[in-house]
Protein backbone atom coordinates (compact mmCIF):
# COMPACT_ATOMS: atom_id res chain seq x y z
CA UNK A 1 0.00 0.00 0.00
CA UNK A 2 1.11 3.48 -0.98
CA UNK A 3 0.67 6.36 1.93
CA UNK A 4 1.16 10.03 1.57
CA UNK A 5 1.46 12.23 4.68
CA UNK A 6 1.02 16.23 4.25
CA UNK A 7 1.21 18.57 6.48
CA UNK A 8 1.16 22.20 6.11
CA UNK A 9 2.66 25.51 8.01
CA UNK A 10 1.16 25.41 11.28
CA UNK A 11 2.46 22.37 12.26
CA UNK A 12 5.24 21.82 9.61
CA UNK A 13 7.58 21.67 12.15
CA UNK A 14 6.50 18.19 13.50
CA UNK A 15 7.06 16.52 10.49
CA UNK A 16 9.95 14.61 11.27
CA UNK A 17 8.05 13.15 14.38
CA UNK A 18 5.04 12.26 12.54
CA UNK A 19 6.99 10.30 9.74
CA UNK A 20 9.45 8.76 11.81
CA UNK A 21 6.65 6.66 13.32
CA UNK A 22 4.12 6.14 9.95
CA UNK A 23 7.39 4.97 8.24
CA UNK A 24 8.31 2.50 11.04
CA UNK A 25 4.63 1.15 10.86
CA UNK A 26 4.89 1.21 7.25
CA UNK A 27 8.36 -0.72 6.77
CA UNK A 28 7.16 -3.51 9.17
CA UNK A 29 3.50 -3.23 7.27
CA UNK A 30 5.59 -3.86 3.83
CA UNK A 31 4.06 0.03 2.58
CA UNK A 32 5.65 2.63 1.01
CA UNK A 33 5.29 5.90 2.93
CA UNK A 34 5.05 9.26 0.28
CA UNK A 35 5.99 12.75 2.31
CA UNK A 36 4.25 14.87 -0.11
CA UNK A 37 3.29 17.95 2.03
CA UNK A 38 5.79 20.37 4.35
CA UNK A 39 9.23 18.80 5.94
CA UNK A 40 9.83 22.07 8.01
CA UNK A 41 8.33 25.48 8.47
CA UNK A 42 10.61 26.40 5.35
CA UNK A 43 9.31 24.33 2.73
CA UNK A 44 7.05 25.04 0.44
CA UNK A 45 3.86 26.77 2.06
CA UNK A 46 0.71 24.77 2.29
CA UNK A 47 -2.33 25.52 4.26
CA UNK A 48 -5.14 22.94 4.69
CA UNK A 49 -6.83 24.14 1.68
CA UNK A 50 -4.35 23.01 -0.18
CA UNK A 51 -3.97 19.56 1.48
CA UNK A 52 -7.56 18.64 -0.14
CA UNK A 53 -6.50 19.32 -3.34
CA UNK A 54 -3.25 17.25 -2.84
CA UNK A 55 -5.35 14.53 -1.29
CA UNK A 56 -7.94 14.23 -3.98
CA UNK A 57 -5.31 14.26 -6.80
CA UNK A 58 -2.91 11.54 -5.46
CA UNK A 59 -6.44 9.46 -4.43
CA UNK A 60 -7.92 9.92 -7.52
CA UNK A 61 -5.04 9.25 -9.65
CA UNK A 62 -4.49 5.86 -7.62
CA UNK A 63 -0.94 7.36 -6.63
CA UNK A 64 -1.91 6.10 -2.93
CA UNK A 65 -4.21 4.16 -1.56
CA UNK A 66 -4.42 6.18 1.89
CA UNK A 67 -3.20 9.89 3.32
CA UNK A 68 -2.32 10.64 6.15
CA UNK A 69 -2.76 14.23 7.24
CA UNK A 70 -4.08 16.85 9.66
CA UNK A 71 -3.70 20.84 10.96
CA UNK A 72 -3.62 22.11 14.82
CA UNK A 73 -6.86 20.91 15.89
CA UNK A 74 -7.56 18.16 12.65
CA UNK A 75 -10.93 19.75 11.82
CA UNK A 76 -10.02 22.28 8.82
CA UNK A 77 -8.05 19.33 7.19
CA UNK A 78 -11.04 17.46 7.66
CA UNK A 79 -13.39 19.46 6.50
CA UNK A 80 -10.85 20.72 3.41
CA UNK A 81 -10.16 16.60 2.31
CA UNK A 82 -13.87 15.84 2.23
CA UNK A 83 -15.45 18.34 0.31
CA UNK A 84 -13.78 16.46 -2.40
CA UNK A 85 -14.97 13.58 -4.67
CA UNK A 86 -13.11 10.57 -4.03
CA UNK A 87 -11.69 11.24 -0.29
CA UNK A 88 -13.34 9.85 2.44
CA UNK A 89 -11.32 11.22 5.87
CA UNK A 90 -11.94 10.48 9.36
CA UNK A 91 -10.87 12.49 12.14
CA UNK A 92 -8.46 11.03 15.23
CA UNK A 93 -7.33 11.37 18.23
CA UNK A 94 -6.15 8.26 19.34
CA UNK A 95 -5.51 4.47 18.38
CA UNK A 96 -9.45 3.57 19.43
CA UNK A 97 -10.27 6.20 16.68
CA UNK A 98 -8.11 4.66 14.16
CA UNK A 99 -9.56 1.24 14.64
CA UNK A 100 -13.19 1.84 14.37
CA UNK A 101 -12.47 4.11 11.42
CA UNK A 102 -11.09 1.21 9.86
CA UNK A 103 -13.57 -1.16 10.45
CA UNK A 104 -16.75 0.66 10.70
CA UNK A 105 -16.11 3.49 8.23
CA UNK A 106 -13.21 1.74 5.51
CA UNK A 107 -11.92 5.02 4.32
CA UNK A 108 -8.95 6.55 2.46
CA UNK A 109 -7.76 9.36 5.38
CA UNK A 110 -7.22 10.41 8.35
CA UNK A 111 -6.70 13.99 10.11
CA UNK A 112 -5.11 14.29 13.05
CA UNK A 113 -4.41 17.12 15.44
CA UNK A 114 -0.94 17.86 15.57
CA UNK A 115 -1.12 20.74 17.99
CA UNK A 116 -4.36 19.65 20.55
CA UNK A 117 -2.78 17.49 23.25
CA UNK A 118 0.85 17.04 21.13
CA UNK A 119 2.67 16.58 24.40
CA UNK A 120 4.64 13.92 26.41
CA UNK A 121 4.44 10.42 24.37
CA UNK A 122 2.99 12.16 21.28
CA UNK A 123 5.29 9.94 19.17
CA UNK A 124 3.95 6.66 21.55
CA UNK A 125 0.05 7.69 20.16
CA UNK A 126 1.09 8.31 16.55
CA UNK A 127 2.91 5.00 16.45
CA UNK A 128 -0.36 3.05 18.35
CA UNK A 129 -2.67 5.27 15.67
CA UNK A 130 -0.92 4.20 12.73
CA UNK A 131 -0.59 0.75 14.51
CA UNK A 132 -4.10 0.44 14.43
CA UNK A 133 -4.85 2.14 11.27
CA UNK A 134 -3.05 0.04 8.73
CA UNK A 135 -2.50 -3.58 10.22
CA UNK A 136 -5.39 -6.42 9.56
CA UNK A 137 -8.28 -6.74 7.58
CA UNK A 138 -10.63 -3.11 7.33
CA UNK A 139 -14.32 -3.61 7.41
CA UNK A 140 -15.19 -5.88 9.18
CA UNK A 141 -17.26 -3.81 11.16
CA UNK A 142 -17.26 -3.54 14.90
CA UNK A 143 -18.48 -4.95 17.04
CA UNK A 144 -18.46 -8.02 15.25
CA UNK A 145 -22.45 -8.54 15.53
CA UNK A 146 -23.35 -4.92 13.46
CA UNK A 147 -21.11 -5.73 10.62
CA UNK A 148 -23.82 -5.94 8.22
CA UNK A 149 -25.50 -2.90 8.76
CA UNK A 150 -21.67 -1.14 9.01
CA UNK A 151 -20.48 -2.35 5.73
CA UNK A 152 -23.64 -1.56 4.18
CA UNK A 153 -24.19 2.27 5.52
CA UNK A 154 -20.69 3.17 4.55
CA UNK A 155 -21.24 1.89 1.15
CA UNK A 156 -24.49 4.05 1.23
CA UNK A 157 -22.56 7.11 2.25
CA UNK A 158 -20.12 6.56 -0.83
CA UNK A 159 -22.71 6.35 -3.29
CA UNK A 160 -24.46 9.57 -1.86
CA UNK A 161 -21.57 11.29 -2.39
CA UNK A 162 -21.14 10.39 -5.78
CA UNK A 163 -24.64 11.75 -6.03
CA UNK A 164 -24.34 14.77 -4.39
CA UNK A 165 -20.97 15.72 -6.42
CA UNK A 166 -21.59 15.56 -9.71
CA UNK A 167 -19.27 16.85 -11.50
CA UNK A 168 -16.11 15.11 -13.42
CA UNK A 169 -13.69 15.09 -11.00
CA UNK A 170 -11.34 17.14 -13.11
CA UNK A 171 -14.25 19.37 -13.69
CA UNK A 172 -14.53 19.85 -9.91
CA UNK A 173 -10.66 20.70 -10.26
CA UNK A 174 -11.13 23.34 -12.73
CA UNK A 175 -13.73 25.22 -10.76
CA UNK A 176 -11.32 25.72 -8.07
CA UNK A 177 -9.20 28.90 -8.26
CA UNK A 178 -6.09 28.24 -10.60
CA UNK A 179 -3.78 30.23 -7.77
CA UNK A 180 -4.83 27.63 -5.30
CA UNK A 181 -4.10 24.32 -7.32
CA UNK A 182 -1.46 25.95 -8.27
CA UNK A 183 0.11 25.96 -4.99
CA UNK A 184 -1.12 22.50 -4.02
CA UNK A 185 0.63 20.56 -6.58
CA UNK A 186 4.10 23.32 -6.66
CA UNK A 187 6.15 20.93 -4.29
CA UNK A 188 8.12 18.28 -6.10
CA UNK A 189 7.80 15.62 -3.58
CA UNK A 190 3.86 15.82 -4.49
CA UNK A 191 5.16 15.42 -8.35
CA UNK A 192 6.98 13.01 -7.86
CA UNK A 193 5.01 10.76 -5.94
CA UNK A 194 1.97 11.60 -8.64
CA UNK A 195 4.08 11.27 -11.48
CA UNK A 196 6.05 8.21 -10.62
CA UNK A 197 3.13 6.08 -8.97
CA UNK A 198 -0.36 7.96 -10.40
CA UNK A 199 -1.96 5.41 -12.73
CA UNK A 200 -5.05 7.74 -14.54
CA UNK A 201 -3.10 9.42 -17.16
CA UNK A 202 -5.34 12.43 -17.52
CA UNK A 203 -5.43 13.48 -14.13
CA UNK A 204 -1.60 13.39 -14.11
CA UNK A 205 -1.49 15.45 -18.07
CA UNK A 206 -4.39 17.78 -16.39
CA UNK A 207 -1.56 18.66 -13.44
CA UNK A 208 1.37 19.01 -16.05
CA UNK A 209 -0.90 21.46 -17.93
CA UNK A 210 -1.13 23.58 -15.18
CA UNK A 211 2.72 23.14 -14.30
CA UNK A 212 3.44 24.11 -17.95
CA UNK A 213 1.52 27.26 -17.90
Amino acid sequence: MNIALMMENSQAAKNAIVLAQLKAVATDNGDSVFNVGMSDEQDHHLTYIHLGIMASILLNARAVDFVITGCGTGQGALMSLNIHPGVACGYCIDPADAFLFSQINNGNALALPFAKGFGWGAELNLRYIFEKAFTGRRGEGYPPERREPQVRNAGLLSEVKKAVVKENYLDSLRAIDPELVKTAIGGPRFQQCLFEQGKDQEIIAFVKSYLDA
